[in-house]
């Protein structure tokens, strides 16, 4: 474990306004309306074809698929592995639901089209109306972020929650970054405290990138184990962030499919003798697929459905409840790879979409 992650010492005043600010965040988290009873006849995948993002073609700028969610139901559903009823729809997190993690003033500063287009890295939505910005590519963002919310509830009913969307490991409270506007993971987790009454969460992130949001998030906070496994050579060259991670492995550009599933392997075997989570929030981003421009590693698409394989199993061993992310991933074919991991993990019966996978 990082020595670096224990407590600041603080003031009697600090204290108090550290407590004030616990009691005012407390309060937002159960006044929320993301938290809500799922009927039994639905499973726990959860889409909104409000998460889409599409503006004047401008998305096609930057080499995200942001349609990709969508394409991940629609194969689902054409293959005959879900049915589109069965299907969870989110709400939109409100500004009280952000205020959770995010400043005041973040939230503010997204009111500048210039400064949400440095964050998800489109420099020409600099030059759309703000109006605009927020109904076409903030609002998508908040309904993912209130089904990743909305995950761990659902996977503590059911063991398992796949929110197809989120994932934004990049954000964090005070700053967006890397096509991240919104923390997602860090709020699911404060909101799982609060919620489902656990103290022990593990965050596995095996996107490419490191996810220096939720580390600067949760950089003294003893509750959360951070796993994370990326390529050091790429964005976001976070050295603060990496001081917080508790468990570091990092995968050099060029990592072929058996020597990552073998780092995997050992990292999970560690991880496990060191913390005993009532949650695993798992960041499941496809950049590490052989070919992403971003990434550059070299796993192969099986190799993917065997790593998504391998993070069910450590949580099903265990018997704890695991919320997965499809985070990152910048090639046309990661929807089919996504769809066809799950349709994976359903035949090796470690999620149940409602449906026998043949």
């Amino acid at each position: 474990m990082s020595t670096s992650r224990s407590p600041a010492m603080s003031s009697p005043a600090s204290s108090s306004s550290t407590s004030d600010a616990e009691t005012l965040r407390r309060s937002r988290i159960l006044k929320s309306k993301l938290y809500f009873d799922v009927p039994p006849s639905k499973v726990p995948v959860i889409y909104s074809s409000s998460y889409d993002i599409a503006f004047l073609g401008m998305e096609k700028l930057h080499p995200f698929d942001s349609s990709k969610w969508r394409r991940i139901c629609g194969f689902l559903i054409s293959d005959g592995a879900l049915d589109k009823k069965c299907i969870v729809e989110p709400r939109e997190a409100s500004k009280d639901d952000l205020l959770v993690i995010h400043s005041e003033s973040y939230l503010n500063s997204l009111k500048n089209s210039a400064n949400v287009a440095r964050i998800i890295e489109v420099p020409p939505v600099a030059l759309l109306p703000n109006c605009l910005v927020e109904q076409k590519v903030l609002s998508p963002f908040r309904n993912q972020v209130g089904g990743t919310i909305l995950a761990p509830k659902l996977a503590k009913e059911q063991g398992w929650a796949i929110n197809v969307g989120g994932g934004f490991h990049h954000c964090s409270g005070g700053k967006g970054g890397g096509f991240c506007v919104y923390a997602d993971i860090s709020l699911c987790i404060l909101y799982a405290f609060v919620w489902l009454n656990i103290s022990r969460v593990m965050i596995i992130d095996l996107d490419a990138h490191q996810g220096n949001g939720h580390e600067l998030d949760f950089a003294d906070d003893r509750r959360v184990y951070i796993l994370d496994m990326y390529n050091p050579g790429i964005y976001p060259f976070d050295y603060e962030a990496r001081r917080y991670i508790d468990q570091k492995v990092e995968v050099a550009s060029g990592t072929t499919t058996n020597e990552y599933l073998k780092k995997l392997d050992e990292a999970l075997k560690v991880a496990g003798s060191k913390f005993d989570p009532e949650l695993v929030v798992y960041n499941a981003g496809t950049d590490i697929l052989d070919g992403d421009p971003l990434g550059r590693l070299k796993v192969s698409p099986d190799g993917i459905a065997n790593r998504d394989e391998k993070v069910f199993r450590f949580a099903r061993e265990r018997n704890i409840p695991i919320v997965m992310l499809t985070s990152g991933g910048y090639m046309k074919s990661n929807a089919r790879i996504i769809a066809d991991s799950m349709i994976n993990l359903s035949k090796k019966r470690l999620i149940d979409m409602g449906k026998n996978a043949t």
